[in-house]
């Protein structure tokens, strides 16, 4: 079946795997569309909204992304009405910026929180969501003349297959997501990356951070998932780390351009990892 091209991310996430797409296709397995699907780090969900397939679940820690998921599906008509009220500017940006500083945030409706942060996703620096100790959003504003805060045919497709497909939503911990899958299962990782270095640590999308300890606990939830027999593909860095900690499986490292990165000379093409428990197509 021909998939719609339209159904793609609605938002830009740190790490976004739509670039990747080339390289993760052909080390899929090769009865994916047979599989049910679990993304339980789904970010923006490049590889969900790519393979389109049937039975899904997707989840994320984050509670306001997981939000946006469920208004995009269940509430779209009021969610297009209030992303066509922002403004492009400055004053306007950090005023709803500003607004999860504030105790009445919790008061704000579900579509008024989705509407907010695929506002500021859109109107942000480089698109990167990003929250200090506190959970607050700090991105700065992006200055972009036309950014596209609307983008309504991609949210309508978006909204009718999340509607139509048998796809549950969850936001919790990752390996809660998993405990359903079973040897007609397929499970995509793309958790927070091991940094490369002490000072390349960006884990600001999930409050807390990444630490060795959790990339640890995620290996014993692969080893969990094989002694299942369920297939599994995980993407990281290709650090010493991650490559001894997964070194009884399969590993192939692939190329990716890294954009976010405010030192203009520093952005360019990195080695990540791609670790799978299956053999390779």
């Amino acid at each position: 079946m021909a998939k719609n091209k339209l159904i793609s991310p609605f938002v830009k996430w740190v790490g976004g795997k739509r670039q990747l797409i080339d390289q993760i296709s052909p080390v899929l397995p090769k009865d994916i569309a047979k599989l049910k699907y679990f993304e339980p780090f789904i970010g923006g969900g490049a590889v969900f909204f790519h393979l389109q397939n049937k039975h899904s679940t997707i989840n994320d820690f984050n509670a306001d992304l997981v939000n946006a998921y469920n208004v995009v599906k269940n509430n779209l008509d009021d969610l297009v009405a209030s992303l066509k009220k922002h403004q492009n500017t400055s004053e306007y940006f950090y005023k709803l910026r500003e607004l999860d500083r504030a105790d009445d945030f919790v008061d704000l409706s579900p579509v008024e929180k989705a509407s907010r942060l695929i506002y500021l996703n859109k109107t942000c620096f480089n698109g990167l969501y990003r929250v200090n100790n506190s959970g607050e959003f700090n991105s700065p504003f992006g200055n972009y003349k036309n950014p596209n805060i609307v983008n309504e045919p991609v949210l309508k497709a978006v909204s009718k297959f999340l509607a139509d497909k048998d796809i549950t939503i969850l936001n919790g911990d990752y390996a809660e997501a998993v405990k359903e899958a079973d040897d007609k299962s397929f499970v995509y990782f793309d958790p927070p990356y091991h940094p490369l270095s002490e000072s390349s640590n960006f884990t600001g999308y999930v409050q807390g951070g990444w630490q060795e300890a959790d990339q640890t606990r995620l290996k014993e939830v692969c080893d969990d998932l094989t002694s299942r027999n369920v297939k599994f593909l995980l993407s990281n860095s290709s650090t010493p780390f991650i490559k001894d900690l997964y070194k009884d499986y399969k590993i192939s490292i692939i190329q990716a351009n890294r954009a976010i990165n405010s030192v203009g000379d520093k952005r360019g093409s990195v080695d990540e990892v791609l670790i799978k428990n299956y053999e390779w197509s």
